[in-house]
C-alpha cells in the first residue's frame, strides 16, 4: 500500500464496503458521541467521516488529534446506516473505522477556524494565507481560477494562437502607473523594470513575423489598490494579431471570453457575442456616466437641457448660461415615490453634491400628475416634455444633476447604478458585454493648457496622419475595452505601426522626435524595417476570475495577494535590504523626513 494513501477522500464509495484503505489529509472537525469519536477527513478532493470507538487500537492516540492536524489513517470502510447516510457527500454512503493512525503534523491553536463561514479581519486571512487557503470557498476559488487559465489556453490554441513568453527583466515603459524598478548590479545606476504590460514586446513580435501571439503574461504596477485592483502584479490574457482592423480582433477574441464565462458562469446568462453591443466612448459617458457600463441596467441618461432653458427653476437655467454646462436626467421606472426620491437625494448629497431634482409621476384619480419640486418651478408643459423624451408614465420618477459633466458625470454613474438595483432593474443573472469604441487619444490640462495623452499613446489615431492636422481634442483612436457587468475586462488597440505618425503623434504631445527615440528606440527602429499592419487586447484574469466567483474583491481569487498597503504579511514583504546588499549594488538609502 502507498506510504500515504489509497484513496482521496472524495474516492469512496459503497462499493468499497469492507475494504481496507488509506486516507491522509487534515482533521476538519471532531466530534463526541457518546465515546464514540467522529472525526470529518478532508483533503483536496473532499471529505470523508471517519470514526473510532474504544474498542479500536488506535483510540487512544485518535482522542488526541485536534482541528486541522494533518494525519493519516488505516481503517475498514463501512456501509452507513440509510438513516445516516448524508446526501450532500460523494462519499456519504459509507464512513472509515480507524485501526491505525499516525500523525503527520500537529497544528498549534489556530489563529482562524477553517470549519465553518466565520469571518475574520482581512489582516489575519493575510498573515495566515496558508490557513485561509483551505477553507472550501477560498479553495473552490482558486480551482475556478486554475481551470478558467487552462480553459483560455485551450480556446486560443484552438484559435491557430502560440504562446511566447516575453522578458519579466526590462525597460521602463509608460503604461499609465508607476514602475517597480530594479537596480543593475552590473552597471551601477542604471535600473531595469518588471514590465506593466509585454505591450512592446508583443508589438515587436508581430513585426518578427510571426503572424499570433499569445500569453497568459504576469504584469507589474505600482498603483493604488482598489477591490477590483492589485496594488503589485497581476495577469492577463495577452494576445496580439498581424494584418487586421478592430473588428477583427472582435471576432476574435470575443468568443474567447464568452465561451469562459458559458463554461464557468453557473448557468448565468452570456450574451452572444454577435449581440455585444459597441458604444463610442462619448456615449458611454452620456448614458451610463463611466467607460465600463453595467448593461444589466437598462437605465439610459439622456440631455434635457432644453427643457430647463429659460424656465422657473433658476439654478438649472442659470447654470446652463455658462458655457460647456447641460442638464442630464437618470430615468427611474419604478421610483415614483416622495421616498424614494429623497433617500436618492441624500445619496447625491453623501457623495459631495448638493442634491438631485427630481419629478415623479403619480395617478390623482383624475389624471396623471407630476409632483416634485421641479415640475413646480418649470410647469406642466416643460414636465410633460421630459416625461415623453424619457418614455415615462405613472408610478415612475426621473433624476437632475446640472454643471459641467466632468463635475457630476461620476456621481450620475453611481446613483444609475443604486437606481437600478434598489428598483430591482438590474439582471443579477446575466453576464452583459459591451464594447467601448472611439476613445479620444489627447486631453487639455484645464490648468496648465497642456495637451496630454488621455489613452494609450501607441494606438493608431483614426484617419491616420490627416486626422493630426486638424484639432487635436477632435482625434480618436483605434483604442476599445471590453466592459461587463460594471468591469472593465479587456483593452487593447490597432497600433500606431507607422514611426511618422508616430512622431506628429507626440510632438503634439509635446514630446520631439529625439525624446521618442530615447524612450522607445527598439520599437522605433523596428517600425523603420517593414512593420505591418497590427493590433491585440487583453484580458484581466483576475477580474474575469472574480465575476465568475461572484466576489466583490479580487484579493478572493488570488492566492497570495497583497494588502491595501501594498504588504505581503505573510511574508514580511516589503522588507529593509541587507547593508552588503545596499553595497553591492551601489545604493544607499535616504530617510524621508
Amino acid at each position: 500500500m502507498h506510504a500515504y494513501r489509497s484513496h482521496t477522500c472524495a474516492d469512496l464509495t459503497a462499493k468499497n464496503t469492507g475494504e481496507t484503505v488509506r486516507l491522509s489529509g487534515w482533521v476538519h472537525r471532531v466530534r463526541d458521541h457518546g465515546g464514540i469519536l467522529f472525526i470529518d477527513l478532508r483533503d483536496h478532493y473532499g471529505v470523508t467521516q471517519v470514526l473510532c470507538d474504544p474498542d479500536s487500537a488506535a483510540f487512544a492516540d485518535v482522542e488526541k488529534v485536534r482541528s486541522e492536524w494533518c494525519i493519516r489513517i488505516d481503517g475498514e470502510v463501512k456501509a452507513r446506516d440509510p438513516e445516516l447516510v448524508n446526501p450532500k457527500l460523494p462519499t456519504g454512503e459509507i464512513e472509515v473505522f480507524v485501526r491505525e493512525i499516525e500523525v503527520l503534523g500537529a497544528a498549534k491553536e489556530l489563529p482562524l477556524i477553517v470549519f465553518g463561514d466565520q469571518e475574520y479581519p482581512e489582516e489575519t486571512r493575510l498573515r495566515y494565507r496558508y490557513l485561509d487557503l483551505r477553507r472550501e470557498a477560498m479553495q473552490r476559488n482558486m480551482t475556478l481560477r486554475s481551470d478558467v487559465v487552462a480553459s483560455l489556453r485551450k480556446r486560443m490554441w484552438d484559435r491557430k494562437f502560440r504562446e511566447y513568453q516575453t522578458p519579466i527583466i526590462t525597460a521602463s515603459s509608460p503604461e499609465g502607473a508607476r514602475d517597480f524598478l530594479v537596480p543593475s548590479r552590473l552597471h551601477p545606476g542604471k535600473f531595469y523594470a518588471l514590465p506593466q504590460a509585454p505591450q512592446q514586446f508583443k508589438q515587436l513580435i508581430m513585426v518578427s513575423g510571426f503572424d499570433k501571439y499569445f500569453q497568459i503574461a504576469p504584469c507589474f504596477r505600482d498603483e493604488d489598490p482598489r477591490a477590483d485592483r492589485s496594488p503589485t502584479d497581476f495577469y492577463q490574457l495577452d494576445m496580439e494579431m498581424s494584418f487586421v482592423t478592430q473588428q477583427d480582433v472582435f471576432d476574435t477574441i470575443s468568443p474567447v471570453i464568452a465561451g469562459v464565462f458559458e463554461e464557468f458562469g453557473g448557468g448565468h446568462a452570456v450574451d452572444a457575442p454577435g449581440e455585444w453591443p459597441q458604444i463610442s466612448y462619448k456615449d458611454a459617458a452620456l448614458w451610463y456616466g463611466t467607460d465600463k457600463p453595467d448593461l444589466r441596467n437598462p437605465i439610459k441618461m439622456q440631455v434635457v437641457s432644453e427643457h430647463f432653458a429659460g424656465s422657473g427653476f433658476a439654478i438649472f437655467a442659470k447654470l446652463l448660461e455658462q458655457d460647456g454646462t447641460e442638464i442630464r436626467a437618470i430615468p427611474a421606472p419604478g421610483g415614483g415615490s416622495r421616498k424614494f426620491c429623497d433617500r436618492m437625494n441624500a445619496f447625491a448629497q453623501k457623495e459631495g453634491l448638493p442634491g438631485m431634482g427630481y419629478i415623479f409621476w403619480r395617478d390623482q384619480g383624475e389624471g396623471m400628475e407630476a409632483a416634485g419640486p421641479l415640475a413646480k418651478n418649470i410647469g406642466p408643459e416643460r414636465t410633460e416634455a421630459i416625461r415623453q423624451q424619457l418614455g415615462l408614465g405613472v408610478g415612475d420618477a426621473a433624476f437632475f444633476l446640472g454643471g459641467k459633466p466632468a463635475t457630476f458625470q461620476t456621481v450620475a454613474g453611481k446613483a444609475r447604478t443604486v437606481i437600478g438595483e434598489e428598483l430591482g432593474l438590474t439582471d443579477k443573472n446575466r453576464f452583459a458585454f459591451a464594447w467601448i469604441v472611439d476613445f479620444p487619444i489627447y486631453e487639455r490640462d484645464e490648468e496648465t493648457g497642456k495637451l496630454d495623452f488621455e489613452h494609450n499613446p501607441f494606438s493608431m489615431p483614426q484617419g491616420g496622419m490627416e486626422a493630426l492636422e486638424g484639432d487635436p481634442l477632435d482625434v480618436r483612436g483605434y483604442q476599445y475595452d471590453l466592459a461587463c457587468n460594471g468591469y472593465e475586462l479587456v483593452s487593447g488597440a490597432i497600433r500606431n505601426h507607422r514611426p511618422e505618425i508616430m512622431f506628429k503623434a507626440f510632438e503634439l504631445a509635446g514630446y520631439g522626435e529625439d525624446e521618442v527615440r530615447k524612450r522607445f528606440g527598439g520599437m522605433v527602429n523596428a517600425f523603420q524595417y517593414g512593420a505591418p499592419p497590427h493590433g491585440g487586447c487583453a484580458a484581466g484574469i483576475d477580474r474575469i476570475v472574480m465575476l465568475l466567483a461572484d466576489e466583490a474583491n479580487i484579493r478572493e481569487v488570488i492566492m497570495f495577494p497583497m494588502n491595501q498597503r501594498a504588504e505581503d504579511l505573510m511574508m514580511n514583504a516589503p522588507s529593509e535590504p541587507q547593508g552588503d546588499q545596499l553595497m553591492e549594488l551601489g545604493l544607499r538609502v535616504i530617510p524621508r523626513d
